[in-house]
């Protein structure tokens, strides 16, 4: 349910931290799952206590809503680690024209491990009646398989699509922007979408693994993260495919970062955040030069970026800020933006926007939902559960279309492989 005027004084939340549980997925909602984790760390949803929505060009003002909220409710956190208290679960729209919904939402029950330890958040009545209830695990349904077919955009689609990017860059419109295309498909009707969940974090264990409202998928790009004024953020622009042997693999690794049009691409991505955090942040520091980052099918060139904020700085005045940033939309951001619009036949949706989660204080952690696919749960039927599945690639002066296809076809393989 929506509420966005519901009393914040609604929310009573009590943490405690409880024996460990095994399997944590397992708690999760087998056709809506809600889940954030990554290299062992876990946040797992249960129900909803509160649902926070915002048409795609209001979602800044969902951080103003949360401050009433966690301002207004009663807290009993005796664990006091991240990611314990009051937390939702959120996911944004990339563009601000975009027919998609921002959504925030407050389980009814968090179940976290990190560290070594693991707790239970509960939202519970205000009038202090209703106690804990234990958590309940739910049983894995069958495996399952999906089908998958080329979207709005063809493969030769994709390549005129580069071609228009090429004649915008050539004319001076843009430096760089960033083209998406798109694949289609079903899973059979009350499939339990946590198998995808498992598959990607067995699969991309150092990614972010995402559920949160039919959006799934394993993230390489951390937006940002924000703990006790502690500003973090990674940027990746610029791929290769990994090589088949070490060498050949090596030789790949050189290669990306001796690319003169990679690293240009992820100049601009580096100087698109470093300006959007400035204003919100001091001691600010990025990497002079990027380094490569090697995941499992691609290696990435790679960024890190670190500052200080002040405390009444929310994660969620960050992502107003921050998104969309150079490495998912291009530079000049609005040009970018005007020319995605004109030669993307299609609405991104969340695909490419901020997917996270915020606690109490404003802490938090985002990704940009990349490697995955949006369920489109409320059209399921007996015929199943439609999804639409994304990949794009940065487009700079010298950028080859058919080589940028093949980009974006091994940013589609973590999803497409799990989906098989």
């Amino acid at each position: 349910m929506t509420r966005p005027d519901a009393s914040p004084t609604r929310l009573r939340v009590i943490t405690r931290e409880i024996a460990p549980v095994g399997d944590l997925l397992s708690y999760a909602a087998p056709h809506d799952p809600l889940v954030w984790t990554r290299r062992g760390s876990w946040l797992v949803g249960v129900g909803s206590a509160l649902t926070l929505t915002a048409p795609a060009g209001e979602a800044a003002g969902l951080a103003d809503r949360w401050r009433e909220i966690a301002n207004a409710a009663r807290i009993d956190d005796h664990v006091e680690t991240t990611g314990t208290g009051l937390i939702a679960f959120g996911a944004l729209p990339f563009a601000t024209d975009s027919g998609a919904l921002a959504h925030l939402t407050v389980p009814h029950l968090t179940i976290g491990h990190r560290d070594g330890r693991t707790w239970a958040t509960w939202v519970l009545p205000p009038d202090g009646h209703d106690e804990p209830e234990a958590p309940q695990p739910i049983d894995f349904g069958p495996h399952w398989s999906a089908a998958v077919g080329p979207g709005a955009l063809s493969p030769e689609g994709y390549q005129d699509a580069v071609r228009a990017a090429l004649a915008a860059i050539s004319v001076g419109d843009v430096s760089k922007v960033v083209v998406a295309r798109d694949l289609v498909g079903t899973v059979p009707a009350g499939s339990d979408l946590r198998r995808l969940v498992r598959a990607l974090a067995s699969g991309y264990p150092d990614t972010w693994v995402y559920a949160v409202d039919g959006l799934i998928g394993a993230s390489p790009e951390t937006l940002v993260t924000v703990e006790n004024g502690a500003v973090t953020a990674r940027v990746l622009a610029g791929t290769l495919p990994r090589g088949a042997d070490p060498d050949a693999d090596r030789e790949a690794a050189l290669a990306l970062a001796s690319s003169g049009k990679d690293l240009d691409e992820h100049g601009y991505a580096v100087r698109s955040l470093v300006d959007a955090l400035t204003p919100f942040t001091s001691a600010l520091a990025a990497g002079e030069q990027p380094f490569t980052l090697a995941l499992p099918n691609v290696w990435h060139l790679a960024t890190d970026v670190e500052a200080t904020t002040a405390a009444d700085t929310s994660v969620l005045d960050l992502l107003a800020a921050l998104h969309p940033t150079a490495a998912v939309a291009g530079t000049p951001t609005d040009a970018a933006l005007a020319t995605i619009s004109r030669i993307e036949p299609f609405d991104r949706g969340r695909y490419a926007g901020p997917v996270g989660w915020v606690d109490a204080h404003g802490d938090g952690e985002w990704a940009i939902a990349l490697r995955g696919a949006q369920f489109h749960l409320a059209a399921a039927d007996e015929g199943g559960i439609p999804f639409t599945a994304y990949a794009g690639a940065g487009i700079v002066a010298g950028s080859d279309p058919e080589t940028e296809l093949l980009e974006t076809r091994l940013k589609f393989r973590p999803i497409v492989d799990a989906l098989a």
